[in-house]
């Protein structure tokens, strides 16, 4: 049973990334034509589209793609209370499942930032990927490399960056002691 709870783990929480990804990837402008941002449009369509002729965007903001990931978040922890024989409570699956699509967009804002890193000391420009995660992170990380002053060619925005989002993280789950479990 163990390793059954895993693999709906992974699957609900890697489609739940991919769908607020190509929330990002749209409020973020980025290239529609990347090979990456197709992926993610392709990967997420069968199911987004449906809601997307009965959900209009507001503001720029892809909201059937936020009303998809937030019925994923709260579908992840029916299918595992359902499997694992624990009671059902519509109210505490809504919450939870709304507290963990918030968690996970932080998560997916974390590790776009330590592979955009990672990438720009390994991978050689022009890489598709690395393009989109440049255009994703730029709006979070320009605001900061403002204040730093100049160090030289050594950019801590990213450091900083990880660690607000860190901090942000404890500061919430210090408020919402469920938070913990997700």
């Amino acid at each position: 049973m163990e390793a059954v709870n895993f693999l709906l783990n992974f699957l609900f929480d890697t489609y739940i990334m991919i769908l607020l990804l190509r929330v990002w990837l749209q409020a973020a402008r980025a290239d529609f034509y990347n090979p990456f941002s197709q992926f993610v449009v392709k990967a997420t369509a069968p199911v987004v589209n449906p809601f997307r002729r009965l959900i209009p965007g507001f503001g720029g903001v892809d909201v059937a793609t936020l009303v998809v990931a937030l019925l994923v978040g709260i579908g992840k922890f029916v299918v595992l209370s359902l499997l694992n024989g624990a009671p059902i409570d519509v109210l505490s699956f809504v919450l939870i499942g709304a507290l963990f699509t918030i968690k996970q967009a932080g998560f997916l804002v974390f590790w776009v930032m330590i592979l955009m890193a990672l990438m720009s000391w390994v991978v050689q420009h022009g890489n598709p990927i690395q393009l989109v995660f440049h255009q994703l992170t730029q709006p979070i990380l320009n605001p900061i490399r403002r204040v730093l002053p100049d160090l030289g060619g050594l950019d801590l925005s990213v450091l900083i960056a990880l660690v607000a989002l860190n901090f942000l993280n404890l500061f919430i789950a210090g408020l919402l002691p469920i938070w913990r479990i997700l």
